[in-house]
């Protein structure tokens, strides 16, 4: 084995060794990682920026020591002094490997900027949010009756809006006796109506009749992406939405590596707070400019996130949760102020983060169960948030259950060969023709199919880079449907499968879906490696869905709901015939989006809703896979494609999944056995 060092990019998860010296931006062009670079590596456009990881990083079986990298140089001193680099950054072209390094390559430092599907999905909400505009006329001050211009606002308040005993903090003193009389003693004032723990607030005030509006934030922070959505607290329009990667990525793709990272190193807890603030920060910033207001403006914010990233985000070190009994430091509903979190927004503005149901079942959960309210519900329903770690409900109006599986990263591309996150040029949807067993296929940014005419031009200023999530989903769904992977996971050579597609892979063999490299593209394929990577991520979320079915005594579910930015893009008839979900009749198989962004909203602009949810949350019984014996069963079965013991009767009868074996007993990829296309009967058993 070489004894270069090893060089390990995310978020893409690409790897490779390089000798000691080679620049961090050659080792990203040769394993085909997406950082950019304009100035040809002379160190004068910056967009080359990196962030490398120091310490510990269990997940991926290094420890990065202090010099990985090489000292500043020249260039990048000159380049700090006249305009600055984020702290911890480095220029790729100048910093050079000088030991095993994970480096992470910043969203915007990509060519192929990540596209966050958090998007806000329209709904009709209850309009009663926690900040309100009050017009006021103040009583002028008097020598015969001496008091305070705050106390006589007060007053005002009280007397026009029967709110009483309003406080206000330091900087509204600073900035109040100006504006009362620039106003003439007339003033609209924004107020936080308070809550069971807070009292009402002066947020802001305006001389005269203030015309604008005030707004909050609605805030998803996953573990892989952070997406908020800016809406208008008066009207409950969603202003603008954004989103970006989670910083953190760096530290680990999972939760777990995360913790992981947490615990060997001493100060990974703080470095991973810290990073997600900063990378908040940079998102506030960045949705404020989009829609055209002020950051101080920004009064209210409702945070969900699953409980590592709750942790992290308040600064706790999420040790307990990585191991039993996964003890959450609070799991109840937390009201605080931004500058609690560092957030630049108003000053004084209030957080709201919803309630965590369990140890691994966070305020995420609770989020989409505000949504979509299983609780509510006569039918069955099975909501499934998927994710890096899919949480699950499964309820009706009798009880609701929930519980988490670790489905990993897969699901998102990464650990996927030719995988990458949701961008442009990036593989979303296939298909594969039954005849020929050639795959054609849609990507991000293009509406057209592979095999249409002009898309090549439609595509030429993307490219084709990758695959994505949703399309390796539908990638090993097409190659099982016809015939191309057999239900243990195992792809037949081209004589087995009548695919030219398929090639000789080492001992096993993996399928072309598009090879670029005469035009300086990739080569994109799917491995035997990476049909594994899916049959273990979709065997977790099904293991978990089917251990909840088992406590509530049923064998089948009314409904699926798929949830999630990811979930939103799945095709539920392609999500069947991998066994990722239960079967059930395809029209009962539906997407509510970003569920969970839909229940922050819900929460930021109605408070009854957070009591609601509180209640909700106190009824859901939680069940932890972890210490479950089935759990393990299910997961075994659900390896198979679609899964080795479920009859899945509905799918039956709307696709003839083909009967095939390649695994030959040594045959290699030929074989007798293989020449007559590899199929078996099984045998029926009692």
């Amino acid at each position: 084995m070489s004894s270069d060092p090893l060089v390990i990019f995310t978020p893409s998860g690409k790897r490779g060794r390089f000798p000691k010296g080679t620049p961090v931006l050659t080792a990203a062009r040769q394993l085909g990682v997406d950082l950019d670079s304009v100035c040809g590596g002379r160190g004068i456009c910056s967009k080359c920026q990196v962030s490398p990881g120091y310490g510990q990083f269990s997940k991926h079986g290094v420890t990065v020591a202090s010099d990985a990298l090489s000292e500043w140089n020249a260039v990048e001193e000159r380049y700090d002094e006249k305009r600055g680099l984020k702290e911890g950054r480095r220029l790729g072209c100048q910093a050079t490997v000088q030991g095993d390094v994970v480096i992470d390559v910043p969203p915007e430092s990509q060519v192929h900027k990540q596209v966050v599907r958090k998007r806000a999905e329209a709904r009709e909400i209850v309009l009663n949010p926690s900040v309100k505009l009050f017009y006021v006329e103040v009583t002028e001050p008097d020598m015969h009756e001496p008091s305070g211009d705050l106390e006589r606002l007060r007053t005002a308040l009280a007397e026009q809006w029967e709110l009483e005993k309003v406080t206000a903090d330091l900087h509204i003193l600073q900035m109040m006796q100006p504006v009362l009389r620039k106003g003439a003693w007339k003033v609209t004032v924004a107020v936080h109506l308070g809550d069971q723990e807070n009292a009402a607030r002066i947020m802001n005030i305006w001389p005269g009749y203030y015309e604008g509006t005030v707004y909050g934030l609605a805030v998803d922070l996953g573990s892989t992406t952070i997406a908020a959505h800016l809406c208008d607290l008066q009207t409950g329009e969603v202003v603008a939405s954004s989103g970006v990667m989670n910083p953190q990525i760096r530290f680990g793709e999972d939760l777990m590596s995360r913790v992981s990272y947490s615990m060997m190193n001493p100060e990974g807890s703080r470095e991973m707070t810290r990073a997600v603030r900063e990378g908040m920060n940079a998102l506030f910033t960045q949705i404020a400019e989009e829609g055209a207001i002020e950051p101080n403006l920004i009064v209210d914010a409702v945070f969900v996130c699953n409980p590592v990233m709750h942790h992290l985000l308040l600064g706790i070190d999420p040790f307990e949760l990585g191991q039993a009994p996964f003890a959450l430091a609070t799991s109840g509903a937390l009201r605080l102020r931004a500058e609690d979190l560092d957030l630049n927004i108003h000053p004084s503005a209030r957080v709201y983060l919803l309630p965590c149901i369990a140890g691994h079942v966070g305020a995420d959960a609770a989020a989409v169960a505000l949504s979509e309210a299983p609780e509510k519900s006569d039918d069955l329903m099975l909501v499934v948030d998927v994710g890096t770690n899919a949480e699950i409900l499964l309820g009706n109006k009798e009880k609701v259950l929930a519980c988490s599986s670790p489905t990993g990263p897969a699901f998102e591309g990464a650990q996927i060969s030719s995988g990458q996150r949701a961008a442009p040029g990036a593989i979303e949807r296939v298909e594969i023709d039954p005849e020929t067993k050639v795959a054609r296929f849609k990507v991000i940014g293009c509406d057209l199919w592979s095999d249409e005419e002009d898309f090549e031009e439609a595509v030429a200023s993307t490219g084709i880079t990758g695959i994505c999530g949703s399309g390796i989903i539908e990638m090993v769904a097409e190659m099982r449907i016809h015939g191309i992977v057999d239900a243990p996971g195992l792809i037949g050579s081209a004589e087995q499968t009548g695919s030219p597609s398929v090639f000789a892979d080492g001992r096993t063999n993996s399928y072309l879906v598009y090879d670029g490299t005469e035009k300086g593209g990739p080569k994109i394929t799917v491995t035997n490696r990476d049909i594994r990577e899916i049959q273990m991520a979709k065997a977790a979320l099904y293991s978990g869905a089917r251990l909840l079915m088992d406590k509530f005594g049923v064998d089948k579910v009314d409904r699926v709901v798929l949830a999630g930015a990811f979930g939103a893009h799945i095709s539920p008839r392609h999500a069947m015939v991998l066994g990722m979900i239960p079967d059930a009749p395809l029209d009962k198989v539906t997407s509510a989006g970003n569920a969970a962004g839909t229940g922050a909203r819900i929460a930021l602009l109605n408070t009854d809703a957070r009591a609601e949810i509180e209640a909700t949350v106190r009824a859901i019984h939680k069940i932890e896979t972890a210490v479950e014996p089935r759990f393990q069963e299910h997961f075994v079965n659900a390896s198979a494609i679609p899964n080795a013991v479920e009859p899945f009767p509905i799918l039956n009868s709307l696709v003839a999944l083909p009967d095939v074996t390649f695994n030959t007993g040594g045959g290699g990829a030929g074989g007798a056995e293989g020449a007559r296309g590899g199929r078996r009967r099984r045998r029926k058993t009692s």
